[in-house]
């Protein structure tokens, strides 16, 4: 059992954490829920469609070798499982990486016109509610920032229809006041645009917003926007001493919130 004075000095910083907060604007992938768990099964299922794609469309002449060229673009390390800090996959909206995965097939030596349409056939988007693993009791999280007064926004560079599948899912559409996401048009990390339309369709001051996410695009973003406070958490693709450097407290996981 933890000492009270360490108990009562954990709960002074969490409320000085969020002392004049108003507005938090959440990333998804890697703070809300898994980010390998949705990510990494995605990309190896996508380099399994492509090959035998590709094999259909040469006929079975040769064995195109697609899945490491393709790990290597992504950043995935199939040996660990892991998605690689820097990698695209990490912060990237997924009409470019569709448009990566062509770029893939083309250096592989397939024609433009099979590339295409070898990605046409294999293309999908992780599915949004059975590879959701939420980190923590995220509807208790929220239900509690919004009984302290606190609105739950989120910022993620995942397309809307997933991301809104995701959260009525987990039975969190309506604890969320708004959402900015990848394929809305709107300027996607690290620019700071996620953050001032969220603001300014919740009527809050960036000041008076913390953005918390897991990557350095995300620490980026918050910081471009001039949120009050950019705070890292460990659960996704960046170690600390990458975040660090940018945020103003790095929290093992959102868990800590509660």
């Amino acid at each position: 059992m933890l000492d009270s004075r360490i108990t009562n000095h954990i709960l002074r910083f969490f409320v000085a954490l969020l002392d004049g907060v108003q507005l938090i604007i959440f990333d998804k992938d890697g703070t809300l829920i898994r980010f390998d768990a949705m990510w990494g099964g995605w990309v190896l299922e996508l380099a399994r469609r492509l090959e035998r794609e590709a094999e259909t469309r040469l006929l079975q002449r040769s064995r195109v070798s697609i899945a490491e060229r393709l790990f290597a673009a992504m950043g995935y390390d199939s040996a660990t499982g892991q998605v690689l800090a820097h990698g695209k996959l990490a912060a990237t909206p997924m009409a470019q990486l569709r448009a990566l995965t062509v770029d893939v097939l083309r250096e592989a030596g397939l024609a433009s016109s099979i590339a295409e349409s070898v990605v046409e056939s294999a293309w999908h988007i992780p599915d949004p509610v059975i590879l959701a693993n939420p980190l923590t009791d995220l509807r208790a999280l929220f239900t509690t920032l919004r009984e302290r007064g606190i609105q739950v926004a989120i910022a993620t560079t995942d397309d809307r229809a997933p991301t809104e599948a995701t959260l009525a899912g987990l039975g969190l559409t309506e604890l969320v006041a708004t959402l900015v996401c990848a394929d809305d048009g709107i300027p996607a990390k690290p620019a700071p645009d996620m953050v001032l339309t969220i603001c300014q369709r919740l009527n809050t001051h960036p000041a008076h917003a913390l953005v918390i996410g897991d990557s350095l695009a995300d620490m980026q973003m918050g910081r471009a926007a001039g949120a009050g406070r950019v705070v890292g958490v460990l659960t996704g693709v960046s170690a600390e001493d990458v975040l660090a450097p940018h945020a103003d407290v790095i929290l093992p996981s959102v868990a800590q919130l509660l």
